[in-house]
């Protein structure tokens, strides 16, 4: 298991002891109030770390207007112009994203250092597989994982340099296995907290598969602190993969479902009610295994370790707990039956 270096992120450690969610706002940075908005849905969906892009000077107000209505840390998201690094540090954000490369002269760098350094700011270094710097590509031939490595590890040379080590790294690329390498090669060269993703990764189903290929593989070779799962959709929904994701994997807190792809046996409409059991549940934040059987022949006994679940028979459901069989009731009833149990635990 790799052990890496506490960075404080507003309240919250990036240690691995726990794996914190990421989105990014969408919303355009003049929209104040969408953006304000957007964030409080993040919130409320399970996110724990929010970035938000910070194009211009105008775009700091985002800053103290989200500080004030959302409790998790805002990241400022920035890109060559150090004085927007500095507005945002000294308008209270918790972190910043920034390539101290992509600033200017050492000069710079240092002053973002500076006031970095004054309010306890981390900095992200973060690195794409499609904004290399030229002399790496040149060197290396195409956005590998040795290249990726050897840019953000350039960053990091940069900050050490100026005595700066608050430091949290991504090295983003939109191809799975160049991400996942990149990471495990970057994970043995230093002990930095890692933010984990599959950049440009794709629309909802897509973008879903290659993140839980890519984020699912690091995390269970314990690598990352935190992850985002970039979608081409709603970002609430980035927060719900990537609870799914960890549910998946065994880190993360929530209900559970378990359920069997049907058969020739199944008798009842299993494929809507296990997806209304999915809906209705995705917001009860208890650990335990739900499970949604197509028949009494295999799913008990199959979904036995579960702590509550329902089998179907013909038109109707056997409700059972831990492989024991509570009551047999009609088809309509089940689901009613069954979130009443959940209710219960």
């Amino acid at each position: 298991m790799r052990t890496c270096k506490a960075v404080k992120v507003g309240d919250l450690t990036l240690d691995g002891k726990k794996i914190y969610i990421q989105s990014m706002l969408n919303i355009p940075s003049d929209n104040i109030e969408g953006s304000v908005k957007q964030a409080v849905e993040l919130e409320k969906a399970g996110c724990e770390i929010i970035r938000a892009a910070i194009p211009d000077a105008n775009a700091v107000k985002l800053i103290p207007a989200i500080k004030e209505r959302v409790s998790m840390p805002l990241v400022a998201d920035i890109h060559f112009d150090y004085k927007l690094a500095i507005a945002s540090a000294q308008a209270g954000v918790d972190a910043i994203r920034i390539n101290p490369g992509n600033i200017g002269d050492i000069s710079r760098v240092r002053e973002v250092v500076k006031v970095c350094t004054q309010r306890g700011i981390p900095i992200r270094i973060g690195v794409n597989g499609g904004s290399l710097e030229k002399n790496i590509l040149a060197k290396y031939g195409s956005p590998c994982a040795e290249a990726l490595v050897k840019s953000a590890m350039g960053h990091v040379k940069i900050l050490e340099d100026c005595d700066f080590d608050n430091i949290v790294i991504s090295i983003k690329s939109s191809n799975v296995d160049t991400m996942v390498k990149g990471y495990r090669l970057l994970a043995q060269k230093c002990n930095y907290p890692l933010h984990l993703g599959v950049t440009e990764a794709g629309t909802e189903r897509m973008g879903l598969i290659k993140s839980s290929v890519g984020i699912g593989s690091l995390l269970l070779d314990g690598i990352g602190e935190t992850i985002r799962v970039s979608l081409t959709d709603e970002p609430v929904k980035e927060i719900y993969a990537a609870k799914d994701i960890l549910k998946a994997i065994g880190k993360g807190s929530g209900i559970k479902i378990v359920s069997c792809p049907t058969c020739g046996r199944t008798k009842i409409d299993l494929i809507g009610l296990a997806k209304k059991v999915e809906e209705l549940t995705r917001d009860i934040d208890k650990d335990i295994t739900v499970a949604v059987m197509g028949c009494v022949v295999n799913g008990i006994g199959e979904a036995g370790e579960a702590d509550v679940g329902i089998a179907g028979g013909d038109k109707c459901a056997v409700l059972f707990k831990k492989g024991k069989q509570i009551c047999k009731l009609p088809e309509e009833e089940a689901l009613k039956a069954l979130i009443e149990e959940i209710n219960k635990l």
